[in-house]
């Protein structure tokens, strides 16, 4: 059974996961469909208000503060190798590291910066728009698996 301050970090993990799952859940389910019905020029609008909303302190903390409580599990757990839970906990932070951190970085960051560029008037934005919906959303529906799958992980390290 983990405990003490490992313990506190696998719920830190848990809650961190958790709540991002719910973020890139949310974009999947209903903010990315909606955005995508509006006007291409209001709907690019929309996106870049919100991709610049996104690198904000309530986000950017916990989105990066579980990247790093992720990667303190997967150190603390090759150094102390627990009796229980060890497969999951690596796992867990391999799924967020690489799964949610990593496909920000590699797939869903450049989109934006892409979009960023563009004007939202202009038809070279109208054009993009339908493909940066169906690309960005299909990672962010990587994102989100990973993300709960993560979570899941780390509860189940716990039991």
């Amino acid at each position: 059974m983990i405990d003490g301050p490992y313990f506190v970090l696998t719920m830190l993990g848990v809650l961190g996961a958790g709540v991002v799952a719910g973020v890139f859940y949310g974009f999947s389910a209903f903010v990315m469909r909606a955005l995508a019905a509006l006007p291409p020029a209001q709907g690019v609008a929309a996106m870049k208000a919100i991709n610049v909303t996104a690198v904000r302190p309530a986000f950017m903390v916990v989105f990066t503060g579980s990247a790093v409580v992720c990667a303190v599990i997967a150190v603390v757990t090759f150094v102390l190798w627990p009796d229980g839970g060890t497969v999951e906990l690596l796992v867990g932070s391999a799924l967020y590291l690489f799964g949610v951190f990593g496909v920000t970085v590699v797939a869903n960051v450049p989109r934006n910066n892409a979009l960023a560029q563009l004007d939202p008037g202009t038809r070279e934005a109208a054009a993009y728009w339908p493909t940066y919906v169906r690309e960005w959303t299909m990672w962010n529906h990587v994102r989100a698996v990973a993300s709960a799958a993560a979570a899941v992980m780390y509860l189940l390290a716990l039991t």
